[in-house]
C-alpha cells in the first residue's frame, strides 16, 4: 500500500511538471496566435456591390473586385480598409489583395472561382521550385493572391470561398493542362497575415499556401474537398516562419497540413527554411495523404515544429516525413504530442523514396538531414500499422524518440524500420529494433524538447513502477 501511495504522489508530481514544462511553448503559441487580432478594425469600409458586383453566381465580378481593391489602396496609409462581401454568390477570376486590407465575407457570402482558365493568369514559377510543381514552366495564379504585403486579413462570419475545382481536377487527370493548377489562396513575401472564420471548398490544387511569409495565423477555418480530389492539400506553409494554425477542421484528397521549403537544387539555393510552426487542435481525415506532413519539398530546411491536440480518423497516414536523395536540406527539432487516431492505416511514416525531381540537374548526393524528432502521447484504435520508418542507406535518420504511445494494431507486423536510430519508452506494441533502447535514464538529452525536470520525473516514475512490479504483493 505504501508503494502504491508513493506511485500516486509521483504521478501527481509528474503531471504538474509536465504542465510546467509546456508553459514556455503555451505562452509562445498564445502570443503568436493572437498578435494580429487587434488589427481587424478598419476605419474605412466599402461593399463589393458599390463597384457593380452582382451576386447571382453567373455574372463575372473580377473587375468589381479589382476596382474595389484599387480604390481601397488609397486608405492603406490611413489605417487600412475593409472590403465587405455580402450574402450572394460572387463569381470571379483571380484578384490581388493589398496591404492593410480586411476581406470580410458575410455568413451567406460565397466567392466562386471561375471555370474559365483564362480568368486565372499564368505567373512565373516560385524560385525555390524552379518550375511548376506539376508541369515545367509557369503556373496559374491563385484565386485570391497577394505578394509583398503587410497586415492582410481574410475573414468573416463563416462565409465561403469555393474554388469549383472539379473542372481543374478533370483537366489534370486527363493531362490536358499546359500549366500547374492554381491554389485557392496564396500569399507571397508577406507578413502579418490572418486567415480565419471561413470555409474553403474545392480548391483546384493546394488550398491555403503562404510562401516566403512570416507571422501567419490560420485560425478556425474549415477546408473541404472530395476525398478523391487530386492534391487538394489543406494548409501548406512553405519557406515561412512564425506560423500558427489552430482550431481547424480539414477533409481533403491529400495532406491536411504539409510543411514545405523548396524543391531540390532550387530550394537548396533559395535557402529559405520553414521554422517556428505551431499547430494546435486540428481535426480531419483524408484518403490519400497525411494528417501532418513535412515535405516532400523540404530542401530549404524545416525546423522548430510544435503540434499538439490532433485527431485524425479514417485516414491513410497520421504523421509523415517525406524526402528523398537529392532533396538536401534538413528536418529537425520536431515535437508532436497528444494525438488521437481512429481507423488510420499508418500512424507514423518516414518515407525517403519521394523521388519526383524538378529536372535532371539535381544533385543525387544531396542527402537530407533528419534528426531530433519527438512524438509522444499517442493513442489509436483500429490502426493497421504503427510505423513505417525508412531512412536512406548511408544517411541514417537520428534521434527519433517515441514516448507513451499505445496503439491497437490490426496487422501482424506493427513496425517496419530501416536506417533509423533513436530511443523509446512506454510504446505499445513494442517498437522496432533500432528504437528499442530506452530513453531513460541515459538518452533523454538526445530527445528534442523533453525538458530536464520532465525527463527526470518520467525516469523516476518508470523506475518506481518497475520496482513496484518486482515487489511481492500483500493482502
Amino acid at each position: 500500500m505504501e508503494c502504491c501511495r508513493q506511485l500516486v504522489v509521483l504521478v501527481d508530481v509528474l503531471l504538474v511538471l509536465a504542465f510546467c514544462g509546456h508553459i514556455a511553448w503555451t505562452v509562445k503559441a498564445s502570443s503568436q496566435c493572437k498578435q494580429a487580432l487587434s488589427r481587424e478594425i478598419r476605419p474605412h469600409s466599402v461593399a463589393i456591390t458599390e463597384f457593380g458586383a452582382v451576386g447571382d453566381g453567373v455574372t463575372l465580378n473580377t473587375k468589381a473586385f479589382q476596382n474595389a481593391i484599387f480604390y481601397l489602396n488609397s486608405f492603406s496609409d490611413k489605417g487600412g480598409a475593409k472590403l465587405f462581401v455580402p450574402a450572394g454568390r460572387w463569381l470571379t477570376g483571380s484578384f490581388d489583395l493589398i496591404s492593410h486590407l480586411t476581406l470580410w465575407l458575410d455568413k451567406d457570402a460565397v466567392i466562386l472561382g471561375s471555370n474559365n482558365p483564362d480568368d486565372w493568369p499564368v505567373v512565373d514559377p516560385l524560385p525555390s521550385y524552379g518550375r511548376g510543381v506539376e508541369l515545367p514552366g509557369g503556373r496559374h495564379r491563385s484565386l485570391i493572391y497577394g505578394r509583398n504585403l503587410t497586415d492582410v486579413i481574410i475573414t468573416g462570419d463563416n462565409g465561403t470561398i469555393d474554388g469549383q475545382g472539379s473542372v481543374w481536377w478533370n483537366w489534370f487527370q486527363r493531362k490536358t493542362l499546359d500549366y500547374t493548377r492554381p491554389h485557392l489562396v496564396e500569399l507571397m513575401n508577406s507578413t502579418g497575415v490572418v486567415i480565419s472564420n471561413l470555409t474553403f471548398l474545392n480548391s483546384p490544387f493546394w488550398t491555403i499556401h503562404p510562401v516566403y511569409c512570416s507571422h501567419v495565423i490560420v485560425q478556425n477555418v474549415t477546408i473541404l474537398a472530395p476525398l478523391d480530389s487530386p492534391n487538394t492539400d489543406g494548409i501548406n506553409p512553405d519557406s515561412s516562419n512564425d506560423v500558427c494554425i489552430e482550431d481547424c477542421y480539414i477533409s481533403t484528397g491529400d495532406d491536411l497540413i504539409a510543411i514545405k521549403s523548396g524543391w531540390d537544387e532550387y530550394g537548396i539555393s533559395f535557402a529559405r527554411p520553414s521554422t517556428n510552426i505551431i499547430i494546435r487542435r486540428l481535426i480531419g481525415h483524408n484518403r490519400n495523404g497525411s494528417g501532418i506532413a513535412i515535405g516532400s519539398e523540404m530542401s530549404g530546411g524545416v525546423s522548430e515544429v510544435y503540434a499538439e491536440n490532433l485527431y485524425f480518423f479514417y485516414s491513410s497516414t497520421a504523421i509523415t516525413i517525406k524526402t528523398a536523395r537529392g532533396r538536401g536540406g534538413y528536418v529537425r527539432n520536431i515535437y508532436i504530442l497528444n494525438v488521437t487516431l481512429v481507423g488510420v492505416d499508418t500512424a507514423i511514416r518516414f518515407d525517403s523514396t519521394f523521388s519526383p525531381h524538378p529536372d535532371d540537374f539535381y544533385d543525387p548526393n544531396a542527402l537530407p538531414v533528419i534528426e531530433r524528432i519527438t512524438i509522444k502521447d499517442v493513442i489509436g484504435n483500429n490502426i493497421k500499422v504503427a510505423g513505417l520508418l525508412k531512412g536512406i542507406e548511408g544517411d541514417t535518420f537520428h534521434h527519433v524518440c517515441l514516448l507513451n504511445i499505445a496503439l491497437t494494431i490490426t496487422s501482424g507486423s506493427p513496425w517496419n524500420c530501416s536506417h533509423i536510430q533513436g530511443y523509446s519508452a512506454m510504446v505499445s506494441p513494442e517498437t522496432c529494433e533500432p528504437l528499442k533502447e530506452s530513453i531513460y535514464p541515459n538518452h533523454s538529452s538526445d530527445c528534442y524538447h523533453l525538458s530536464n525536470h520532465l525527463r527526470s520525473s518520467v525516469g523516476i516514475l518508470i523506475l518506481a513502477i518497475s520496482q513496484a512490479q518486482q515487489q511481492p504483493h500483500h493482502q
